[in-house]
C-alpha cells in the first residue's frame, strides 16, 4: 500500500488556475480509474477531473470556491500493487478535454475501467439500490445540471433518489429506476413546520454572473425607457412566413426580426453598438453589430454572440440564433461563441412581464428587453379594436448615451417592428 498525488492538470487557453466548483469524492471514498474526482472552472469553462488510477481517497487539497494552481496537488490516494510502486508526485494526470461554457450533461458512469485496475474493496463498498435513501439533514445530492432539470420535469425529488455513480452521483439511469417504481416514494407527509436551512455557496458560473451583475449595477448609471408596441402586423407576417418551413428553415420567432430592426436602427446611431472602457474614457464604436442573447441553461444564464448581424439576413438571423441557443443549452458552446457582444437582447418570452428592467451587459452601453405579447384593446380614433401587444423595455449607460437618443432608438425600433416591411428596404 503506497500513496499518489493527483495533480490538476493542464487544461489549456494559458490558465494559471481554475475555481474548484465541485467535488465528486471525499476522503474514504474508494474510487476505480477513470471515476470523476472533481469539477473546476475557468472563465466559463467546466472541465471535469478523472482518476488516472484506483485506489482510497486519502486527502483533499481544496474547498469549493477556492482557486487550484495547475499542477498543484489535487487529491492523494492510497493505492495498492504496481499502482504503488512509482513516487508519489509522479503520478501522471489523464489528458482532459476543455469542453464549453457549462458542463456536459454525460453519465459519469459511463467509463467502465478494465477489471484489472479496480480496487477489490471498491465493488464491495457500493451499495446496493434500495426503495429509500437516507442522507444527512442537508446533505445535496450529487448530479450534473443535466440531471437536475429531468428530475424537475419528471417532478422528482432527488433526495428520494439512489446515486449508483462515483460518490453516489445520480445517473440518468437512477432516474428512470427511481420512476419504474412508481409513485410510492412521492406522497406527501402532510403539512407541518419546516425548519431546515439550506447553505449554498455561490461558486462557478453563478459566481461569475453575480460579479458580472455587480459590476453593472455599481459601474453603470441604467436608464430604463420601456414603449409599448403593436406587433399585430408583424405576428401576422411572420405566421404567412411560417406557412411554408422548410427542413433547413427553422420556425421563426420575434427576435431574428427584431435583429434585424436592430442592425438597421443601429445603423443610424453606431454610438449604441459600442464598448464603453470607463477606466480608458473611450467609447469603442463597432461598425460590425455583435448580438449577444441572454440564454438560460441549466447551469445559469449565458451569452452566445450572433456576430455579424449587418451581413445576415432573416432565415440567416434565425439559423444562427437556433444553433448557438441549442449549443449553449447543451452545454457545447465555444469561448468565441460566447464572447464579442456589442449590444444584447434579453427575452423571458411567454414567461415575461408587462415591463422588465433589464442590466446591461457590461461594457456594452444598451440593451434590449422583450417583454411577452398579450392580446389588448387599442383605441384606432373611432373605436377600441383587439391588438397583440408587446412591450420593449429597454437600458442604456447614462454616461454616453443620453436620454433624447436614447429615446430615438426605442422610437425608431418601434416604427420598423409595428410596419415590419419596412425592416427589409434600404433608405
Amino acid at each position: 500500500m503506497g500513496e499518489r498525488s493527483v495533480k490538476l492538470p493542464d487544461i489549456g487557453e494559458g490558465i494559471a488556475e481554475a475555481e474548484l466548483v465541485e467535488w465528486h469524492v471525499k476522503v474514504g471514498d474508494l474510487v476505480r480509474e477513470d471515476d470523476l474526482l472533481a469539477t473546476v472552472m475557468t472563465d466559463k469553462a467546466s472541465v471535469e477531473i478523472p482518476s488516472p488510477l484506483a485506489g482510497e481517497i486519502s486527502w483533499v487539497g481544496a474547498q469549493i470556491g477556492e482557486a487550484v494552481a495547475i499542477g498543484s496537488t489535487l487529491v492523494k490516494l492510497k493505492v495498492a500493487g504496481d499502482d504503488a510502486s512509482e513516487p508519489a508526485d509522479e503520478a501522471p494526470a489523464k489528458d482532459v478535454a476543455v469542453p464549453s461554457a457549462v458542463a456536459k450533461a454525460e453519465a459519469p458512469d459511463a467509463r467502465p475501467a478494465p477489471a484489472a485496475r479496480v480496487h477489490p474493496a471498491a465493488i464491495e463498498a457500493r451499495p446496493a439500490i434500495t426503495s429509500a435513501v437516507r442522507r444527512a439533514p442537508g446533505e445535496k445530492p450529487l448530479a450534473s445540471p443535466a440531471i437536475r432539470l429531468k428530475a424537475r420535469e419528471a417532478g422528482v425529488d432527488l433526495r428520494q433518489v439512489h446515486g449508483t455513480g462515483p460518490a453516489g452521483r445520480i445517473t440518468h439511469e437512477d432516474i428512470d429506476a427511481f420512476l419504474s417504481r412508481g409513485p410510492a416514494l412521492l406522497h406527501g407527509r402532510g403539512m407541518s413546520p419546516k425548519t431546515a436551512v439550506t447553505d449554498v455557496k455561490v461558486v462557478g458560473l453563478r459566481r461569475r454572473i453575480a460579479e458580472k451583475m455587480a459590476l453593472s449595477k455599481s459601474r453603470i448609471p441604467h436608464i430604463t425607457i420601456i414603449e409599448e408596441v403593436n406587433v399585430s402586423p408583424l405576428e401576422d407576417f411572420r405566421a404567412s412566413l411560417n406557412k411554408k418551413p422548410a427542413p433547413e428553415h427553422p420556425k421563426l420567432t420575434l427576435l431574428p426580426f427584431l435583429m434585424r430592426a436592430m442592425a438597421k436602427a443601429l445603423a443610424e446611431q453606431p454610438a449604441l453598438n459600442a464598448l464603453y472602457d470607463d477606466a480608458a474614457g473611450i467609447v469603442h464604436q463597432h461598425a460590425g453589430i455583435h448580438i449577444g442573447i441572454a440564454t438560460q441553461t441549466p447551469s445559469g444564464l449565458v451569452v452566445p454572440v450572433v456576430k455579424h448581424v449587418e451581413a445576415r439576413d432573416l432565415r440567416d438571423c434565425s439559423i444562427e440564433l437556433n444553433r448557438l441557443a441549442h449549443r449553449a443549452r447543451e452545454g457545447t458552446a465555444t469561448r468565441e461563441e460566447l464572447t464579442g457582444s456589442t449590444i444584447t437582447i434579453t427575452s423571458l418570452g411567454a414567461l415575461g412581464g408587462l415591463a422588465t428592467t433589464p442590466v446591461i451587459n457590461h461594457p456594452e452601453v444598451a440593451i434590449v428587453g422583450v417583454n411577452k405579447i398579450a392580446v389588448r384593446p387599442v383605441w384606432d380614433g373611432t373605436q377600441f379594436v383587439p391588438c397583440k401587444m408587446m412591450n420593449l423595455s429597454s437600458s442604456f449607460d447614462h454616461r454616453v448615451i443620453d436620454g433624447w437618443d436614447a429615446a430615438v432608438f426605442v422610437q425608431r425600433l418601434k416604427e420598423l417592428l409595428e410596419n415590419p416591411a419596412t425592416i427589409f428596404v434600404d433608405p
